[in-house]
């Protein structure tokens, strides 16, 4: 058996919205963790491809940048995201989450109590109907099944611009607080499978090649042996009393590994998500508004427009806009 994880994340360089950090874990049985992790998309290609565009309408798992599509198109930008998401999540429970509010929590993403987060419920599914989701799901719940393959968690964590603002202020790097939160996602992950020996991908932080420090820092009774640190991969060993787990820095994780492309969707969903809130709050105000995805060129046209909003409500900016 093999316990294969992914984490990535979503957000990461705007100036507006959170930054958001997914992950994705499964089980696969008879597989041999000697072996290495196998090719998911190849064991599920009946149901699952990568890309948006398939003629058999499999459902597309990959890089969240390659399946978002644009604004401007005939149907939902993250129609692929979440037929993806909703397929896989729905896999691992028998129900389907009909709003955001609801697919927060069963990610564990829990949403901010500020103002432009406010409002009522966004309802699911933002493209298609329950109906064909739900026909997707079990398409993919055989397919899993057959194979001997099951997703055990799906979980997101969100960084918000107040707390990347006051890590600033205590001269703690974004970046720190996006490892920080990837190693808590993995030791979710450790924590749920006690005895097993998971392997976990994390999508290389940057041009960082050495984490060594940083995990024994993260888990100071972890015994830290680093297996290879080389340009594209950094891969350490952490002996555990409960047993081991091996954690692999790796450039282009997406590409390679199933869970970590799920674990990208699922960050980016979310996002969206949150950013589709901060936008309905704002454009209540001002009609004429242009939603915003909160990068910053745009971002700063947005909140030149809303600045009489802000001033008028007393939003608080530090909480609202990165400042980093």
């Amino acid at each position: 058996m093999l316990i294969y994880a992914g984490i990535d994340e979503a957000g990461y360089g705007p100036m507006l919205g959170p930054l958001c950090i997914g992950s994705s874990c499964f089980v696969i049985e008879g597989a041999d963790p000697r072996d290495g992790p196998p090719d998911l998309w190849e064991l599920l290609s009946e149901v699952v491809c990568r890309k948006p565009s398939d003629k058999r309408r499999r459902l597309a798992i990959n890089d969240s940048k390659l399946l978002k599509g644009s604004s401007g198109g005939k149907s939902h930008p993250c129609r692929h995201l979440e037929r993806g998401l909703m397929a896989m999540l729905c896999s691992e429970h028998d129900t389907m989450p009909c709003s955001d509010i609801a697919l927060f929590e069963r990610l564990g993403a829990a949403l901010p109590t500020e103002p432009w987060y406010g409002g009522p419920v966004i309802d699911l599914p933002l493209a298609g109907t329950l109906e064909e989701h739900g026909i997707q799901a079990a398409m993919l719940h055989r397919v899993m099944s057959s194979a001997g393959i099951s997703l055990r968690s799906l979980r997101c964590e969100t960084v918000h611009p107040s707390q990347i603002n006051d890590a600033a202020v205590r001269n703690e790097r974004k970046s720190a607080l996006n490892l920080a939160a990837a190693l808590r996602l993995a030791e979710g992950i450790r924590r749920d499978h006690p005895g097993d020996h998971p392997r976990v991908i994390i999508d290389r932080q940057g041009g960082r090649q050495g984490y060594r420090e940083q995990l024994a820092h993260a888990w100071p009774g972890a015994a830290v042996r680093i297996l290879g640190e080389t340009a594209e991969v950094s891969r350490y060993r952490l002996d555990f009393p409960e047993g081991p787990i091996t954690v692999s820095f790796e450039s282009r994780s997406e590409e390679k590994h199933l869970p970590a492309a799920l674990a990208s969707m699922t960050a980016k969903l979310v996002r969206e998500l949150h950013m589709a809130r901060l936008n309905r709050f704002f454009s209540l105000k001002l009609p004429e508004l242009r939603p915003t995805a909160g990068y910053v060129q745009d971002g700063r046209r947005f909140m030149k427009e809303v600045d009489p909003i802000c001033r008028e409500l007393d939003l608080e900016s530090h909480r609202l806009v990165r400042g980093v």
